[in-house]
């Protein structure tokens, strides 16, 4: 019988992960469940290991170019399944996401510039605008009756003046699970053409979609938006590699592009490691099946939510379109933040992430990550019941 690799349940103690190892920092106890940190509790592609093995067999670990079949093969990916034909001398490497983020604001603004963030959103959006010594435009997404965030347009008119120079976008939406639309692409960046707002476009998670769902990468949208796009990239959580500390920075705009390129030279990051081109490249040249099995697996884990949540009237649960990520309604249960965090810690043994940490916006809710093996999961949804049941 052949083994679901999605499934099998791996010890990841003693590897100093950082969701395991920071428990007893984060929580007050090492006794909870962690599935807080986005990343997965699922192997890496063995055939991303076997590429590094063989690398391996070389004597020498000096310094080395990225080179460009590694860009060429993440190129083909997202023309693959993404529609987004890229040229190479749009992409940059980055050590991560949020380094990218912070380069290309100090690149595409000056101190005091202000910088649009939504709320709620993954937190170091709001830290590397502070860092940076730029000013926060908090814009407050709005959730309608159905449980579906949007963009309030006519909020965010009032909120932007002249000193306002770039949006940070998270596409797909981390906590929220949310897949944006063309319309509501195509609005907003309409909004930001029409006032000179540059739009950074964090799209780590774009291939972790369910259908009907698409995602599509804000730069393919117009010409226009192309030109007044940098995007954020890479295989980190698709293939589950963030620790090999390597991603992308998509940027067509030559004039764009120049101003980040002077910055990232003035950081000096380099090149990255080897071990990490080699991962790179082979997890985007021969990702196709492992992805798609991985996808069927995530969308199992989404139906075993909301059957569960189906179960119960304690906790709200609505699908997420997009991502691992369970963004988890926890409102009725009456208590406050801090209540509800120690709740889960210390009646569901499990150790999640406080929605208030992604903002104001997110008070009540509590983020879980669902990227682990179906039993694991199943584990976590009886474990958060029976603490549910105890509160009657």
């Amino acid at each position: 019988m052949e083994i679901n690799p999605y499934n099998v349940l791996i010890d990841r103690s003693g590897t100093n992960a950082e969701k395991y190892a920071l428990r007893t920092h984060l929580f007050g106890t090492d006794e909870v469940r962690p599935m807080w940190v986005a990343d997965m509790d699922i192997a890496t592609p063995e055939y991303v290991l076997e590429a590094v093995k063989k690398r391996l067999n070389h004597p020498v670990m000096g310094y080395e170019i990225m080179p460009d079949a590694a860009y060429e093969a993440q190129i083909g990916w997202f023309a693959r399944h993404h529609a987004l034909i890229m040229k190479r001398q749009w992409l940059s490497y980055s050590p991560s996401v949020v380094a990218s983020l912070g380069c290309a604001i100090r690149a595409l603004s000056e101190e005091g510039d202000e910088v649009i963030v939504m709320d709620p959103v993954y937190p170091p959006f709001y830290a590397t605008v502070k860092h940076n010594r730029r000013t926060l435009i908090v814009h407050p997404l709005r959730r309608d009756a159905e449980g579906v965030y949007r963009f309030d347009l006519d909020l965010l008119a009032s909120q932007v003046t002249s000193r306002t120079k770039l949006l940070l976008l998270c596409s797909p939406h981390n906590p929220l699970g949310r897949v944006w639309s063309r319309q509501e692409l195509e609005a907003l960046g309409a909004f930001c053409l029409d006032r000179g707002i540059r739009i950074v476009s964090d799209e780590i998670h774009c291939d972790l979609v369910y259908a009907p769902n698409r995602h599509l990468p804000t730069a393919s949208l117009s010409d226009a938006l192309r030109e007044n796009t940098v995007m954020l990239i890479g295989p980190g959580k698709t293939f589950n590699m963030a620790g090999f500390l390597i991603s992308t920075v998509c940027i067509p705009s030559e004039e764009l592009r120049e101003r980040y390129d002077a910055e990232r030279k003035r950081l000096h990051w380099g090149e990255g490691a080897l071990l990490s081109h080699v991962a790179f490249e082979a997890a985007y040249a021969r990702g196709d099946a492992w992805y798609a099995g991985l996808m069927d697996h995530l969308a199992g884990n989404v139906e075993t939510i909301a059957s569960w949540a189906s179960s119960q009237n304690a906790i709200g649960y609505r699908k997420p379109e997009g991502t691992y990520l369970a963004w988890l309604d926890c409102r009725t249960l009456g208590m406050g933040d801090r209540e509800l965090r120690d709740f889960f810690v210390r009646e569901a043994r499990l150790g999640l992430s406080p929605g208030l940490g992604f903002g104001k916006e997110g008070s009540g809710f509590m983020r879980l990550n669902f990227a682990v093996p179906r039993s694991v999961l199943e584990e976590a949804l009886e474990s958060m019941g029976r603490a549910i049941d105890g509160t009657r």
